[in-house]
C-alpha cells in the first residue's frame, strides 16, 4: 500500500550538508508516522530520526541531535532529513520507513521501507 523512494544521498566532506528526501506513494490514506534509519557496513541498522503524522512531534538519536532535522510535507507525501555538520561516522545507507503507529526508534514498529540512499562522509 505504501512505496517509499529515497533520494539526495551522495559523497560529502566532513562538515558539509546533505538533504535527503523520501517520497511516499500511498494508495490508501493513513496517518503514517515516518522514520529515518541508517546502516553502516558491518553494523546493525540504527535509528536516526522520526516524525509524527502532524509533524508536531520529532525525535532524534543522541548522535545526530542538533545536527539533523526531520520534517515533512504531507501535501507532497514527502519527508526530509536535513543533515548538517556531517561526520565520517554518519556514513551509511539511509532508509526511510512508514508506520501506522506512533513515531518510534524501534525499526519493528514500521510497516514499510524504502530501498535506501548511500551517504558517504569523507574526512
Amino acid at each position: 500500500q505504501v512505496q517509499l523512494v529515497e533520494s539526495g544521498g551522495g559523497l560529502v566532506q566532513a562538515g558539509g550538508s546533505l538533504r535527503l528526501s523520501c517520497a511516499a506513494s500511498i494508495r490508501t490514506f493513513r496517518p503514517y508516522a515516518m522514520g529515518w534509519f541508517r546502516q553502516a557496513p558491518g553494523k546493525e541498522r540504527e535509528f536516526v530520526a522520526a516524525i509524527s503524522w502532524s509533524g508536531g512531534g520529532t525525535y532524534y538519536a543522541n548522535s545526530v541531535k542538533g545536527r539533523f532535522t526531520i520534517s515533512r510535507d504531507n501535501a507532497k507525501n514527502t519527508v526530509y532529513l536535513q543533515m548538517n555538520s556531517l561526520k565520517p561516522e554518519d556514513t551509511g545507507v539511509y532508509s526511510c520507513a512508514a508506520g501506522e503507529r506512533d513515531p518510534s526508534a524501534v525499526s519493528g514498529r514500521y510497516d514499510y521501507w524504502g530501498q535506501g540512499t548511500q551517504v558517504t562522509v569523507s574526512s
